[in-house]
């Protein structure tokens, strides 16, 4: 018999999968195998001992869970400044509208990030990556939005770039130029949009700063026509497509992501019944943002019922932001998703590992512990995985495994 060669194997550790539709994918007593950042073998530790092999390391399991590394797939937290004053007047009864319309709400933010530096920046956006990180999370989207001018833009792009090669986690950067109009374009936002395809999208495209493109598609922010503009200009670039769809009012964002292809489409607490189809015909993975939920006191829910039936993909994040949800914690984003959206702890689960990794193109990849995936691995003291959803402020993992690229 052959003698395999791995670089690490967990032995006697329970494992969750992820590879099983609608479930963990619970592998009892089992056996994790790990060789040259990949997943090597993955089976239980009798089938394990009917293999010659032999690893540099082997590490007793026993009362352990091993999951795939958390990937938390929308955040904003990129940004300088703060907003505690925008969540005071929520309190006292303002709405997101009203705070936006009176000059507060993300261009508050721009404000406060064109006039950092690029190390300012970084220091105020560190703390909050770190967070994750601490949480398990290996992969991390980071949206642009807050510069709204292309030098800003820039600036917030490369920022995400270096907290990924600070922390040793992937960033997966995401251009939102078309995230709000800044006042130089005040009342012009075909102008603005314009500005947006001609001269942001081929700079950061040109710099390579950028995996993707989103636009926030909502009646406060940029019409159907304006996304779609953008969506043509982005894809044109080769850029993947995103969306903040569906939010306030239904703006049809879902059925425009499923029309361009788009990986995701987030919010869609007004998301319509054809545009959930459409989403589930394409592929389009549901985020889900509870956080942006509570701090709205929303009472629209998403149409999880819905998108159950259809099938549609689901996806978890804390949509980590300065003023609707100042979040920096996927383990609470996920309680709230269960407790608030009403999801099942394995959805919850899904949401953060394959759904989520699928919403970022990369469910071929990662999310999953399968052979030939990444040895992304996040590593837990638990009885299940389902405390990670039910108990708030309690759990980290003891060990996190990424991949070196």
């Amino acid at each position: 018999m052959t003698n395999v060669s791995w670089d690490r194997v967990w032995l006697g550790a329970d494992l969750a999968t992820m590879d099983e539709a609608g479930g963990i994918g619970h592998v009892p007593d089992a056996a994790l195998a790990m060789r040259d950042g990949r997943i090597a073998w993955v089976g239980t530790r009798e089938q394990l001992q009917a293999t010659s092999w032999s690893a540099a390391v082997v590490t007793d399991a026993r009362g352990l869970w091993i999951t795939p590394g958390l990937i938390e797939c929308h955040t904003h937290l990129v940004y300088a400044g703060d907003r505690s004053n925008e969540f005071a007047a929520r309190l006292r009864g303002a709405t997101y509208e009203d705070i936006s319309r009176a000059g507060g709400g993300i261009v508050s933010t721009m404000r406060a990030t064109r006039a950092a530096s690029e190390d300012e920046l970084l220091a105020q956006s560190l703390p909050r990556a770190q967070a994750l990180a601490s949480e398990g999370v290996t992969t991390l989207e980071v949206k642009s939005g807050y510069g709204l001018d292309l030098t800003s833009e820039l600036k917030m792009l490369r920022v995400a770039q270096r907290l990924g090669e600070q922390l040793g986690i992937d960033v997966v950067k995401t251009f939102l130029g078309a995230h709000a109009l800044p006042p130089e374009f005040a009342n012009r936002h075909d102008d603005y949009v314009r500005h947006v395809c001609d001269d942001m999208l081929p700079a950061v495209t040109a710099e390579r700063l950028a995996d993707a493109a989103d636009v926030f598609c909502e009646r406060i922010a940029f019409t159907r026509e304006q996304t779609e503009r953008v969506f043509e200009r982005a894809s044109s670039l080769g850029l993947k497509l995103r969306l903040h769809a569906d939010q306030l009012s239904d703006g049809s964002g879902g059925e425009i992501a499923a029309r361009f292809g788009a990986q995701s489409a987030d919010h869609l607490e007004y998301a319509s019944d054809t545009s959930l189809q459409l989403m589930a015909h394409s592929g389009v993975v549901a985020g889900l943002l509870p956080g942006a939920f509570y701090y709205l006191r929303e009472t629209r829910l998403p149409p999880i019922e819905k998108m159950r039936a259809l099938g549609v993909q689901m996806a978890v994040s804390t949509d980590c932001n300065p003023g609707t949800s100042p979040i920096a914690s996927l383990l609470l984003a996920m309680n709230m998703a269960c407790v608030l959206f009403r999801m099942t702890a394995a959805e919850v689960l899904r949401g953060v590992t394959i759904n989520a990794a699928r919403a970022l193109g990369l469910g071929e990849d990662r999310g999953m512990l399968r052979a030939g995936m990444r040895a992304d691995l996040a590593i837990w003291k638990l009885r299940h995985p389902e405390q990670l959803c039910a108990e708030v402020g309690t759990h980290r993992p003891i060990e996190v495994v990424k991949t070196k690229r």
